[in-house]
């Protein structure tokens, strides 16, 4: 599968964490000609061969020019993803769900050649027992009680249907871990955290104590290595899913030599409840649910990426980790409304 060229590539959401990452290599790709970026605030980037355009993927009103801006294009990525509010689970489906849908008809009806998704380790359902990697064909019901997984399982099925239905358009799933650069740490901080949680207490110094859960162990990929993948993916002739994670398994023990502080298990039950606590009072926005995903995610097996890609990771999860503890620290961010930094005083 010899790399190729594509003329034109749309790319929704693409001032978030993934996004800025994409039309960056993108942009600097001689394969590629040229990009245009939708979102729902312009950003404050310039880049080469870049044009960028406001669009709010859960107003219906919006689908006209959605069909005006895919019309043209030889293939679409679609990026664009709603965390919040999690107290507001008919929100979020409107734009990841309803909003996604919109993006696959207006592929559909434009014709377009391919068609790139983000979707992502959620989708998948609890893991084996034992904790054995999984394959792209593992189930993708993901866990019922978060919004998240189940919007992201729930567009497993509507892609089943759209390759089925569009058997021309060639459809790539990408399935990623979790996605960490230092741009990404302030809105990484208030997606998860909150807003007003101060990135100056995950410094060593200040966390003696790690608590360790059951379940705690889940793997991560800097972003940069992760838009690598999209690239490849358009510009291959391959279909189909394709796990994305970086070597090692982040577990206790790691978090614990990163943060320089010793692991002291806890039940997992003890943390669930503080966390449902805060949730409820609306202290933090990660909800309970998001909790109970996590605890059953399955690790990710990559050979498919690597062998049909041709992709490797340069960083590390270690490193990725390390990238956005930094960026939280330091208030990190980006030109877009979604990455605004928060500067540490």
């Amino acid at each position: 599968m010899n790399p190729s060229t594509i003329a034109r590539v749309v790319v929704t959401g693409a001032t978030g964490n993934v996004g800025t990452s994409l039309v960056r290599v993108l942009s600097s790709d001689p394969g590629v000609g040229s990009v245009l970026g939708l979102a729902r605030r312009r950003p404050g980037l310039d880049l080469p061969g870049v044009e960028w355009a406001e669009l709010d993927l859960s107003l219906e009103g919006d689908g006209p020019r959605l069909a005006q801006y895919v019309a043209d294009a030889d293939a679409v990525v679609h990026l664009a993803w709603r965390f919040g509010p999690t107290h507001d689970p008919v929100e979020t489906w409107r734009t990841n769900v309803l909003g996604s849908v919109r993006v696959f008809d207006a592929v559909a009806a434009a014709r377009v050649p391919v068609l790139v998704y983000a979707s992502s380790v959620g989708a998948y359902s609890p893991g084996p027992e034992g904790g054995a990697p999984v394959s792209e064909a593992w189930p993708t019901h993901g866990w019922p009680g978060a919004a998240y997984t189940r919007e992201k399982a729930y567009l497993e099925r509507v892609l089943d249907t759209f390759e089925r239905d569009h058997p021309l358009t060639r459809v790539v799933r990408m399935r990623p871990a979790f996605l960490f650069k230092e741009e990404s740490a302030s809105e990484q901080r208030r997606i998860f955290a909150g807003r007003f949680f101060p990135g100056q207490l995950m410094r060593p110094e200040l966390l003696p104590l790690l608590p360790e859960f059951e379940g705690l162990r889940f793997q991560v990929l800097h972003t940069k290595d992760a838009a690598d993948a999209y690239r490849r993916a358009l510009l291959r002739d391959v279909r189909g899913p394709f796990n994305l994670a970086a070597d090692p398994v982040i577990d206790g023990a790691t978090l614990g030599e990163l943060l320089h502080a010793r692991p002291v298990k806890v039940p997992a039950g003890a943390v669930r409840g503080a966390l449902s606590a805060a949730w409820r009072l609306r202290l933090v926005p990660a909800s309970p649910g998001l909790f109970d995903a996590l605890r059953h995610l399955p690790l990710l097996a990559t050979e498919r990426a690597r062998q049909e890609l041709g992709w490797e990771p340069a960083a590390s999860s270690l490193e990725a980790l390390e990238a956005f503890l930094r960026g939280v620290r330091a208030g990190a961010g980006d030109a877009t409304d979604p990455l605004a930094g928060h500067p540490i005083g």
